[in-house]
């Protein structure tokens, strides 16, 4: 099992600890800098601190993942006031556009470290059979809402016009964070229209 251990009762923040730390060298040193010695100086835990959590490698990454899924899934559920994901959908197409841009645009400005983790955690998942199975699971939820977007806008295919909206989303994201639009990113107005003519091209 490559599953990490909950954290005990007299320690309930251990785990934040850890996956935030992961997070963090992940994006200052890449998936070598990544180690469990490497997070218990970083985080100020005693040796072994880590391991005892995560007790391979596969497991330490796991325990990313899932730190930065509650991080992202916070992200929409504070900009709608609520944790489910799919009920807390906008029905008409001004809403969604405006919701997007919130995400999207927030991500852009203030989520740049947390996606250039999550970037290179996809990349490890793309060799390591294990993580990919949690990469996507990880994802469901989220496709599950761009799915649950188009059906409420009445889409005659919202599986395969939900999975765009993704990709749309996460290429704009990607170009402006890593790519070479990084220095000129696109305002959230600039993101609002964009998905606007992305989905009346679709329903249309």
């Amino acid at each position: 099992m490559t599953t990490a251990k909950r954290s005990s009762p007299e320690r309930p923040d251990r785990l934040v600890l850890i996956g935030d730390t992961a997070i963090r060298l992940l994006v200052e040193r890449g998936m070598r800098g990544l180690t469990h010695r490497a997070v218990d100086e970083s985080a100020g835990l005693p040796p072994g601190s880590t391991s005892y959590y995560a007790r391979t490698r596969a497991a330490l990454l796991e325990l990313a993942l899932a730190r930065m899924t509650v991080l992202e899934a916070g992200e929409f559920a504070s900009v709608r006031g609520d944790g489910d994901l799919v009920a807390a959908l906008p029905a008409d197409l001004a809403g969604i556009a405006d919701l997007v841009a919130v995400i999207v645009g927030g991500a852009i400005r203030d989520g740049r470290d947390q996606k250039i983790a999550r970037y290179e955690l996809a990349l490890e998942a793309t060799r390591r059979p294990e993580l990919r199975g949690v990469y996507d699971e990880a994802g469901a939820a989220f496709r599950g809402a761009a799915v649950g977007m188009l059906a409420a806008l009445g889409s005659r295919d919202p599986e395969r016009h939900g999975r765009f909206l993704v990709a749309w989303c996460e290429g704009v994201m990607f170009d402006a964070i890593a790519g070479a639009g990084w220095a000129t990113p696109p305002s959230r107005e600039d993101i609002r229209v964009g998905v606007t003519e992305l989905l009346t091209g679709m329903l249309t």
